[in-house]
């Protein structure tokens, strides 16, 4: 009785369960075949590019062993750098970089690697151990985000992220991730990152979620997490709700970061969102995707298409957690 009123209360507030998520919007706005443009992360990239959108710059690709033989010249131009599988998922596998100490690199945690650390990292990259299904796999050797100051407070080393939760073009839930002690400077939630809730009509920070666990302030630093005004907030929307019309997919978790000279960029996209960013917001998915899909409704009958900026209008004045427009 107490799971059964349990159930019923949360399906009251509209929050949306894993086997929901798979039916009613995975499959049903994921074509299989468009799944590789965001499972590989070069791709993503390459099509980013294409289409002018901003990403880390590409410093090279290792797709062979023998490639892993040019390593040492392909860094030999950069003191920082990441490393990661094309393929990767949930943060596995990646190497961020933060400096060079003679034939030394020191990573984003102060770990001292060689270069034979770095090209055995990169051969297991290649043999698949950190990619979806463990297929083989190609390292991306890429540009190090240097996160905006405005994080300096709220964050522990390593680099924050913002996911948005997109349907079919409109930004429905936005979620700061904080990279932790814990976490080791990486922001995935599983591995001890904090989630924060956005305000999608404003772009500040709401409550925040740790371990399943609602905090209101960050475990290494003290300070708390809500009140905070994200820089750029309008073209964060922009990128997310672009990431449709790059794609061709409905249903999809757009991960961007704020670097300190270049703005906001596009870190990766995700298929298949995990669902935590429903407790940094305090609200539930379902009922901001079923209002979406309304409106999508809506517009079919007057024949319309809609226009990045109408859907990222409608969801600022639907979804304000703060009763701001």
């Amino acid at each position: 009785m107490f799971w059964h009123k349990t159930w019923r209360a949360l399906r009251q507030r509209g929050v949306l369960g894993i086997n929901q998520r798979n039916c009613d919007l995975i499959l049903q706005y994921n074509q299989r075949h468009l799944y590789p443009l965001v499972d590989n992360k070069l791709l993503t990239k390459q099509r980013a590019i294409t289409a002018g959108m901003r990403v880390p710059t590409l410093y090279g690709v290792i797709e062979t062993e023998r490639d892993i033989a040019g390593l040492g010249g392909l860094l030999s131009g950069h003191r920082d750098f990441v490393i990661k599988p094309a393929q990767g998922a949930g943060g596995d596998g990646i190497i961020v970089v933060a400096d060079r100490f003679g034939d030394y690199w020191r990573t984003a945690s102060g770990k001292l690697l060689t270069l034979d650390d770095l090209e055995f990292h990169i051969s297991g990259i290649l043999s698949g151990i950190y990619s979806l299904g463990g297929h083989r796999d190609s390292a991306l050797i890429e540009y190090r985000v240097q996160p905006d100051s405005v994080f300096s407070a709220i964050s522990f080393e390593g680099v924050p992220d913002i996911r948005i939760i997109v349907l079919r073009g409109y930004p429905v839930m936005a979620m700061l991730r904080l990279p932790t002690r814990q976490s080791q400077g990486k922001a995935n939630l599983h591995q001890g990152a904090i989630g924060v809730g956005v305000d999608l009509a404003s772009g500040v920070t709401l409550g925040g979620t740790w371990h399943n666990l609602r905090i209101e302030r960050h475990p290494d630093t003290a300070n708390p997490v809500s009140g905070v005004q994200l820089p750029f907030w309008d073209e964060f929307l922009q990128l997310a709700s672009q990431s449709y019309e790059l794609t061709g997919l409905g249903y999809l978790g757009v991960d961007l970061v704020l670097d300190r000279d270049a703005g906001p960029m596009i870190l990766e996209l995700n298929a298949r969102p995990g669902l935590n960013i429903q407790i940094a917001n305090d609200a539930g998915l379902m009922a901001r995707c079923r209002e979406a899909e309304s409106e999508m409704g809506r517009c079919r009958r007057d024949d319309h298409v809609a226009t990045a900026e109408e859907r990222i209008r409608f969801c600022q004045q639907h979804f304000s957690s703060l009763g701001t427009c």
